[in-house]
C-alpha cells in the first residue's frame, strides 16, 4: 500500500544529492511507490489542536542540478492527512528544533514520527551518550575554566568541543602546555550559554572514526572515517575520507548494550560514533548521515531498512 510520507527537511535545493541520507531515504520511499512531501520545520502551524505543516508534493530523481521538482503548495493536517513524518533537518539542536519535537508530539498516536520527537529532544547527541559512560573516553562538561585546567592537566591532550555541535564544527585540540585553553574556554563562554564537552585526545582517531549505522536497534552497517592531511576531525563535512570497515568485538559490545534503549525510546534510525574501536563519542539521533557511502562500500540498502521498519510499524 502506498504511504504519503512528509520529509521535515533542509532546503532540497542546497542539499547534496551525491552523499545526502534523507534524498537517499527519498529515492528509496519514492521506489517503493510512496508519495512524498516536503517542508521546512518554520512550516508547521498549531491551531485548535491540530498540527499542520505548508508542504509541496515532491519527486526525487538522482540528477545533479533537477534533482527535484516540487508540485502545488499543500496545507496538511500532520496527523490525519500523512502517514509518517521524517523529522530530517540538520542541527543545531536549537530552541527552533526542540520546538519542532514539542509539536511534532501533538500527533504521536495519528501519525508516526521518524525519530521519535520526545526521545529526540530527551536524547541530545553528546548527552544521550552519558548514559552509556562505560564506553566513553574520560569526559568532562563545564563552563568552568578552572575545572578545564584540571582536567587539561590530568590527560595532558584534550579536545574541547560545543555540546551541542555537529558535523566536526569548533572542535579543538589542546596539548599539555595549554598555551589556547584560557582563550577558548573564553569564547566559548561567550559564545554558548550551555557548558562545553572536554575529552581526552584519542591518538587512534588517526586511524579513522567509525559511524555505525543503527535500525530499529541492530546494526545495518558502519564506514570508517579517515582524517584529512593534517586534520585530527575525520567527519565528512571538514574533509575526512570514508572507507569501507568491519566492526570490532568492541564495537559489537556497544551496539549491543545501545540496541535495546533505542529501540525502546522509538529511536529508530540512529548513527553512533567509535574511535579506536571502543570509545563511543556521540549518538546521532537528530539526522544521522552516513548510509549513501555505507551502502556504497558494503553492497547494502539501509534506506530500505528503515523503510521496512516503518512499513512494518504502520502494518503496511
Amino acid at each position: 500500500m502506498s504511504l504519503r510520507i512528509a520529509f521535515q527537511m533542509d532546503p532540497l535545493e542546497k542539499i547534496n544529492i551525491s552523499g545526502d541520507s534523507t534524498f537517499a531515504l527519498m529515492l528509496s520511499a519514492q521506489a517503493r511507490g510512496h508519495k512524498l512531501y516536503h517542508y521546512l520545520a518554520d512550516a508547521l502551524t498549531y491551531e485548535q489542536g491540530r498540527l499542520y505543516a505548508g508542504t509541496h508534493p515532491v519527486r526525487v530523481q538522482p540528477t545533479h542540478g533537477a534533482h527535484f521538482t516540487l508540485g502545488d503548495f499543500e496545507i496538511l493536517d500532520l496527523g490525519r492527512d500523512v502517514d509518517a513524518v521524517l523529522m530530517r533537518q540538520d542541527p543545531p539542536f536549537d530552541l527552533g528544533y526542540i520546538t519542532a519535537t514539542h509539536l511534532l508530539e501533538r500527533i504521536q498516536g495519528e501519525t508516526l514520527v521518524v525519530n521519535d520527537p520526545a526521545a529526540v529532544r530527551n536524547a541530545p547527541e553528546k548527552v544521550f551518550v552519558l548514559d552509556f559512560a562505560q564506553f566513553m573516553p574520560p569526559t568532562a562538561i563545564t563552563r568552568s575554566l578552572g575545572v578545564a585546567r584540571k582536567f587539561l592537566a590530568e590527560h595532558e591532550d584534550i579536545v574541547l568541543k560545543p555540546l551541542h555541535g555537529f558535523a566536526g564544527g569548533s572542535v579543538f585540540r589542546i596539548t599539555k602546555d595549554g598555551a589556547n585553553l584560557s582563550a577558548l574556554m573564553e569564547l566559548f563562554n561567550s559564545t554558548y550559554r550551555e557548558p562545553h564537552m572536554l575529552q581526552t585526545f584519542l591518538p587512534e582517531v588517526a586511524e579513522g572514526d567509525k559511524r555505525i549505522v543503527l535500525v530499529e536497534g541492530e546494526v545495518a552497517g558502519a564506514i570508517n572515517r579517515r582524517p584529512g592531511q593534517g586534520e585530527f576531525r575525520s567527519n565528512l563535512a571538514v574533509g575526512g575520507t570514508a572507507e569501507g570497515t568491519e566492526l570490532t568485538d568492541g564495537e559489537r559490545e556497544i551496539c549491543a548494550a545501545l540496541g535495546p534503549e533505542l529501540k525502546r525510546r522509538g529511536l529508530m534510525f540512529v548513527g553512533i560514533d567509535v574511535i579506536g574501536g571502543k570509545w563511543l563519542t556521540e549518538i546521532n539521533v537528530t539526522s544521522p548521515t552516513g548510509i549513501v557511502a555505507i551502502d556504497r562500500f558494503n553492497g547494502t540498502d539501509t534506506p530500505g531498512l528503515v523503510w521496512g521498519a516503518i512499513e512494518r510499524k504502520l502494518g503496511n
